[in-house]
């Protein structure tokens, strides 16, 4: 191969050397033409089949990695805030492909990240049918890289979960996240690192595990629990709960004129978003617009379904909440205090 390419920075040999790892552990032969191929199964689709595509990256959350050089669970970031999103539209991801973009191929940190997107990718059902890994060695750091994810899912257009048919009185259930998963961490790196001096191996009083170990949980997939939801015509609308927090993305899940209304104290919040908020003196407002609080979705039931959607979640061992209403009003989203007896 090209000396004077390896010369300017770039290994080609490595990176044939990484395409033949993915092959391997995906088991797809054809991962390395110039597209991917997926075929559709003539009962994968019915009478007026959607194709739902979406993207996603994992953000500063990278930055963390890089510094604890650990890398498994930002592949698993990557696949689940993609195909999360494509199961809040109402869809079952189908397939997924990856970009990653360094400034120097480490052959055995490549092959960590991509672990982590073959397994995510295996969790949801999901085909890895193709992606990029380009090297540039001017554009990136020598230990510096991006990560990015595209998903396809499929639905029919009847079935595709419209905001529209929400209605006052539907119920709210949480499903709880895995800790921060990948939103926010512009500010938690702020919080943490710039406002104040912690180091990664830093355990917090309360916490079993140091302060990397915690940052860099994985996010939480949900085509275990949400699917068998969708296949039953279960739910109305589901918010995945992303950057902008629980105020924005429950809002996208409603039509004007609704406001879901949650209730404090239904649900625990890990304790890392209590201890970010007290070290960067946030209120409450900042915290529910940043963080998902420990719900990474929340669904929305009409009450006549509420009975079989938690014999569906319960019948998948999944863990879930009841943390509120949706009423007419404003604002959009809204928080109250439980009641207690």
């Amino acid at each position: 191969m090209s000396d004077a390419y390896k010369k300017a920075g770039v290994d080609i040999n490595a990176g044939y050397e990484v395409l033949k790892t993915v092959k391997q552990m995906s088991g797809n032969a054809q991962l390395g033409a110039f597209g991917g191929l997926f075929p559709l199964a003539k009962n994968a689709v019915a009478d007026e089949p959607v194709l739902v595509a979406g993207t996603d990256g994992v953000g500063t959350k990278l930055l963390v990695a890089i510094q604890a050089d650990r890398h498994t669970t930002i592949g698993i970031d990557l696949v689940a805030m993609c195909v999360n999103d494509i199961l809040a539209q109402g869809a079952r991801p189908q397939f997924f492909l990856d970009y990653l973009g360094l400034g120097h191929t480490d052959q055995a940190r490549v092959k960590s990240i991509l672990e982590g997107v073959v397994a995510c990718c295996q969790q949801a059902g999901t085909q890895l049918i193709g992606g990029e890994t380009a090297e540039m060695p001017d554009m990136y750091g020598q230990e510096h890289y991006d990560l990015a994810g595209f998903a396809v899912g499929i639905a029919n257009r009847k079935d595709l979960l419209d905001p529209q048919n929400v209605r006052a009185g539907d119920v709210l259930i949480g499903l709880p996240s895995n800790g921060l998963h990948a939103n926010g961490f512009s500010l938690v790196r702020d919080i943490l690192f710039k406002q104040h001096d912690f180091a990664l191996n830093h355990q917090f009083d309360g916490f079993d595990h140091d302060l990397q170990t915690e940052l860099l949980r994985p996010t939480k997939i949900y085509v275990s629990e949400v699917a068998p939801l969708l296949q039953g015509k279960l739910v109305t609308s589901i918010a995945h709960i992303t950057g902008g927090g629980l105020i924005e993305n429950v809002a996208r899940a409603l039509p004007a004129g609704l406001s879901a209304q949650f209730k404090l104290g239904s649900w625990p919040v890990p304790p890392i978003m209590t201890l970010l908020a007290e070290l960067g003196h946030l209120n409450a407002d900042d915290v529910r617009s940043t963080f998902n609080l420990g719900l990474g979705m929340v669904l929305i039931v009409h009450p006549e379904n509420l009975a079989a959607v938690r014999a569906s979640l319960s019948a998948v061992a999944a863990p879930y909440y009841q943390v509120g209403t949706v009423t007419t009003g404003s604002p959009a989203v809204d928080f109250v205090e439980a009641d207690h007896d």
